[in-house]
């Protein structure tokens, strides 16, 4: 019976131990309302503001996606989908290390903490000055014997819209209108009304192209991806563990020669182990391993998508039927006998003296080359309960290495393609001749090996942790944390590292009273030595209305309100090291006395033993309330951050003796000077009830900010409207756009255009902001927010119904308030570049009233070419970015079998899209080089046994 007891109680005692442990293992508590934060897991109630978790686990039973953060401002206020309150590049931690998002499964991940505010972050020390993303991968439950769950799922993207650009005898035509906008003769244009007819007519592809590179005999319909992924858990008191294996597949657009043959592929197995070495210590292990890789086709002319957006369609045909030729022509039929790439046995490459070679042939002949990436994570843990030393006491510590190397093996060929000489006989176009122009079939079958890199990532932190409670109202905590990471990358000599001291103390009565203090000491080596140690405070007060007696009875369940401030330091915006030393180099050459040149020492910056750390300034004040049982609850936040002491190069601020252009040499330094803005708020209201068979959840939350520069050495500027300071951090600045100019005489009137190329009739006309009669830089002024941080307005909805087995969840989030400058090469045209469908809305004398785009020109148009309002757009969208239906089977089905759940979906991602400019937006014609967006529709089962 003795020994019966003593087992119970060991028993006991080693899952207190495991509950009791703070989360540096990232351990699952028992109680659901836990969530993670710096460090530890913390009662989501006890979270004074600044964060937000979802719950990845419960998440992905109803939203299947394939990337961690997919579509995260849809659940989290204060997210934009780029950054947080404001702030983008935010530190994404997994199980505690520096990571990328990227390399973790949402089916792997178990809830994910979004450290908005400073006071969240501030114990991350200076790397974290962002904004910090928290994700932390499941772990094994104690249960009834082991645990499996199979998924699967396969899909089809389907591209949402392609770029409309023109054929060969629209271009030739605009071109020559072109030619005769710049003063061409018109009996002498580049290209005459036959060569035009024959392009146009279709008759003969071959000799006159009309390349289309979004056509079906290039692009696929739809394209597969398909993933499968196996977890496994289970576990007693002593030891648990979760293991997950998964594989996708993902194919390409392209749909010919080897390109037909792309693919990504992605193996990985993860590990996450916890067990009890006593009583009294717990440890972890979790081990990650990736196999990356990507096959396609080289292109050694720069991207297939890159080439279809610049090269014109009359240029080359690709291919050129091999039965065209004239038997007579036996030279030519000699030469193509002795090329050893014939294409589906019955075309050869085409080329021409300009394109020796072009992306065609590169896909169909120029070989193949594999991206390998392999990724190896591991991180260990082990946590002591210190009651014997000191009742509450515990100490926590966390070690991890992860390693990461790449490299792209490939078969590099050489091939040749043949000019054709043509000819008509009797109403038929054949080939008479080839020419190669020198180039020549060549595989040297030698594997070769290029863009080795290795990474490698080490991570650190140590923590002491107190946690009591006197007379069951005063609850204490502390921590005494170490922490600190490194990493080295290939080809850069310094490692980012990221080093600090942080200490916390928490206090609440009763959980009604809050009181939080937490100081970091930052350490870095971009700073002089005297300045590498800085010191980061926070201070946050909270109070819960709710446990008020005045409150008693009252319509809220809860009510909490909370108040911080923080003064974070950050080496962030210190773009290199050594910046606060003062360089010299040689270089230049000086006369002495009219004799011959002497190589000069010339001194290229300025030392400054004063530069210091930048500073994150944030106060912000929160709000939770949750009614109705606790079924609706309301989150808000305010934040107002200051980012002072930004670097800037002090030109303004020494002496311009300091300075010389010629030779160029300075004396200038570095100083600590800007300083930034940043302030709004967000709020969310959530609502989850049952109703018999039927359920019901709702969310919905909005952002909302805006930047200011606060301060900034705007004298180079002669015009207050210039200034930088007090505009948006995200300005965009340009010319404000008058229109077109109508005729000669306009241009005689109006203030002289000095931006460059020939002003004529048809080229936009800029207002004169300074009044000097001449359109220069100096007339730019702030058009809009360009949204680099995020769209300033952010809104996120998400919709869950129930009916017994069924599950519809549904997933929209809105953007306003950003715009965007039209200036890829799908706009400005100028020269002989490729011309796009909006050529057609092109300034004319006969459409001077109507006209939406420029006249066309030979030249650079660089005058029309420039960023004004002419060219702007607003991003506004409102996206439907998923709906799945799920259904989960009977469990009683199963009762007699090794099956104990079945649930079958279909899901599509990315559906609509509501916008003004939602045509541009789908065609993504402004990210130049880029594969067309897609939609994804997928099918997929999940089964546990």
């Amino acid at each position: 019976m003795k020994n019966n007891k003593k087992t119970i109680y060991s028993a006991l005692t080693v899952v207190t131990a495991l509950l009791a442990q703070l989360p540096a293992s990232a351990q699952e508590s028992a109680d659901s309302a836990m969530v993670n934060v710096a460090f530890k897991k913390a009662y989501q109630s006890d979270v004074l503001g600044g964060v937000s978790t979802v719950n990845v686990r419960e998440l992905t039973e109803k939203n299947y996606n394939t990337y961690s953060l997919d579509n995260m401002q849809g659940y989290v206020s204060g997210y934009n989908g780029n950054g947080m309150w404001g702030y983008s590049n935010a530190l994404v931690l997994i199980d505690g290390v520096p990571r990328e998002a990227s390399n973790v499964r949402p089916d792997e991940i178990e809830d994910i903490s979004f450290l908005k505010g400073a006071q969240a972050t501030v114990l991350y020390g200076s790397k974290a000055a962002n904004g910090v993303v928290l994700i932390t991968t499941k772990r094994g439950k104690v249960n009834d014997g082991l645990s499996v769950k199979v998924n699967a799922n396969t899909g089809w993207n389907v591209a949402k819209a392609f770029p409309e650009y023109l054929g060969s005898a629209e271009y030739m035509s605009l071109y020559n209108e072109a030619f005769l906008n710049d003063g061409g003769d018109v009996n002498n244009l580049p290209y005459s009304a036959e060569t035009i007819y024959n392009y146009a007519s279709g008759k003969n592809p071959y000799r006159y192209p009309s390349v289309d590179f979004y056509s079906s005999d290039y692009i696929k319909k739809a394209f597969n991806r398909s993933e499968v992924s196996a977890e496994i858990e289970g576990g007693n008191q002593k030891a648990r563990f979760y293991a997950n294996v998964s594989y996708y597949r993902n194919g390409d657009n392209l749909n010919f020669g080897e390109a037909k043959k792309n693919y990504t592929d992605r193996f990985n197995v993860r590990g996450n182990v916890d067990f009890a070495l006593s009583s009294t210590i717990n440890a972890y292990v979790n081990a990650n391993a990736t196999f990356y890789g990507a096959k396609s086709a080289n292109t050694n002319n720069s991207s297939y998508w890159e080439q279809a957006r610049t090269f014109r369609p009359n240029r080359v045909a690709p291919l050129i039927p091999v039965e065209m030729i004239d038997p007579n022509a036996k030279s030519a039929l000699t030469m193509i006998g002795a090329t050893s790439n014939i294409i589906d046995g019955k075309y050869f490459l085409g080329g021409s003296s300009a394109d020796l070679t072009n992306v065609f042939g590169d896909i169909y002949a120029s070989g193949t080359n594999v991206y390998h990436s392999r990724q190896f994570q591991f991180d260990a843990g082990l946590n002591f309960d210190l009651s014997s030393v000191l009742k509450g006491l515990s100490f926590h510590t966390m070690v991890a290495i992860d390693y990461a190397t790449a490299y792209t093996t490939s078969f590099n060929n050489s091939y040749a393609t043949f000019q054709p000489t043509w000819a008509n006989y009797n109403g038929k176009d054949v080939i008479v001749g080839l020419n190669n122009n020198g180039t020549v079939d060549k595989k040297s079958g030698a594997q070769n090996i290029s863009g080795s890199t290795d990474n490698q990532t080490i991570a650190f932190n140590a923590h002491f942790d107190y946690n009591r409670t006197f007379n069951d109202v005063h609850n204490v905590s502390a921590m005494l944390v170490a922490n600190g990471y490194q990493q080295s990358k290939s080809g850069e000599y310094h490692k980012v590292s990221n080093a600090n001291l942080g200490l916390q103390f928490s206090y609440n009565y009763d959980h009604k009273y809050y009181a939080d203090f937490a100081l970091a000491t930052p350490w870095s080596a971009k700073l002089p030595s005297a300045k590498r140690l800085g010191v980061s405070p926070s201070v946050t007060l909270g109070w819960r209305l709710s446990k008020e007696k005045f409150m008693e009875n009252s319509f809220f369940d809860d009510l909490t309100l909370s108040a911080s401030y923080t003064d974070m330091k950050t080496d962030l915006g210190i773009d290199d090291y050594y910046m606060y030393l003062g360089t010299y180099q040689s270089g230049g050459w000086w006369d002495w006395n009219g004799g011959s040149g002497h190589s000069a020492m010339q001194s290229k910056r300025g030392s400054n033993d004063e530069l210091s750390y930048l500073h994150r300034k944030e106060i912000s004040a929160t709000v939770h309330a949750e009614v109705l049982n606790k079924a609706l609850s309301f989150d808000a936040s305010y934040f107002l951050s200051k980012w002072t002491n930004g670097i800037l190069e002090a030109r303004n601020q020494v002496p311009s003796y300091l300075f010389s252009y010629y030779p160029e040499s300075s004396f200038v330094p570095y100083i600590n000077f800007n300083e930034d803005k940043r302030s709004g708020f967000d709020f969310a209201v959530n609502y989850k009830k049952q109703f018999g068979d039927f359920g019901f959840g709702v969310g919905a939350n909005v952002t909302y900010y805006t930047t200011e520069a606060t301060k900034r050495d705007d004298s180079q500027y002669a015009d207050t409207y210039q200034y930088r300071q007090g505009q948006p951090l995200d300005a965009i600045w340009g010319y404000e756009c008058l229109g077109f100019f109508q005729d000669e005489n306009d241009i005689k009137n109006s203030p002289t255009q000095i931006i460059g190329g020939t002003i004529r009739p048809g080229d936009l006309k800029y207002k004169d902001q300074n009044g000097d009669n001449v359109i220069d830089s100096k007339d730019q002024v702030y058009l809009g927010k360009g949204g680099w941080y995020g769209t300033p307005t952010t809104i996120g909805m998400n919709l869950t119904l129930k009916y017994k087995g069924f599950t519809l969840f549904m997933l929209g989030t809105g953007n306003f308030g950003a715009h965007a400058v039209k200036n890829s090469t799908y706009f400005w045209v100028g020269g002989d570049a490729k011309y796009t469908a909006e050529m057609r809305g092109r300034w004319t004398k006969e459409t001077a009233a109507t006209a939406t785009f420029p006249r066309l020109t030979t030249e650079a148009g660089t005058n029309n070419y420039q960023t004004s309002d002419f060219w702007m757009y607003s991003t506004d969208r409102i996206d439907l970015q998923k709906v799945q239906l799920s259904y989960d089977f009977p469990k009683a089905m199963f009762m007699k079998s090794f099956v104990r759940g079945l649930q079958l979906f279909v899901n599509g991602n990315s559906l609509l899209t509501i916008a003004k400019e939602r045509k541009l937006m789908e065609m993504d014609v402004n990210n130049s080089g880029s594969a067309p967006l897609n939609r994804f529709y997928s099918i997929g089962a999940k089964v546990s046994f």
